[in-house]
């Protein structure tokens, strides 16, 4: 028996909606990098990008934990000497809500050239309103 490998012209791709709202960010992030990743298809092939396209709406209602609102930090550099900028996770929530589930799906995802495609097909919007309508996307149920 000879181990199937998916080939990237075999590939169809389908559009997932994921409501955030009162979800746990670390469990949304994990499944939402499984589907980016093609990990819950049985043509699942490590080095091609069998995912589906994943739209999140409502990021602006993400739980998180604990005190992470107040204690986690995200940085950021300019590239020049002491240019690090950092901002905590309730901050970035109220300005940028979908910079924080962005960054949490890249950190599960691959980081090559593989997983900068994979990030490519993550849409994500603070309201409950997304532009992909002509995309017919599915409603998808998270597991926890």
């Amino acid at each position: 028996m000879k181990t199937y490998m998916a080939k990237p012209s075999e590939v169809t791709r389908k559009w997932y909606v994921i409501d955030a709202k009162d979800q746990t960010l670390g469990r949304l992030a994990s499944q939402v990098a499984a589907i980016l990743k093609g990990k819950h298809l049985p043509t699942y092939t490590p080095h091609v990008d069998t995912g589906h396209h994943v739209i999140v709406i409502n990021a602006e209602k993400i739980r998180l934990t604990g005190k992470k609102l107040q204690d986690k930090k995200y940085y950021r550099h300019s590239g020049y000497p002491g240019g690090i900028k950092e901002i905590t996770a309730g901050e970035l929530l109220r300005r940028h809500p979908e910079r924080v589930i962005k960054a949490a799906v890249w950190g599960m995802l691959p980081h090559n050239r593989l997983g900068r495609k994979m990030i490519k097909k993550l849409k994500i919007y603070a309201g409950d309103q997304h532009p992909h309508a002509a995309q017919q996307p599915e409603s998808y149920e998270l597991k926890y």
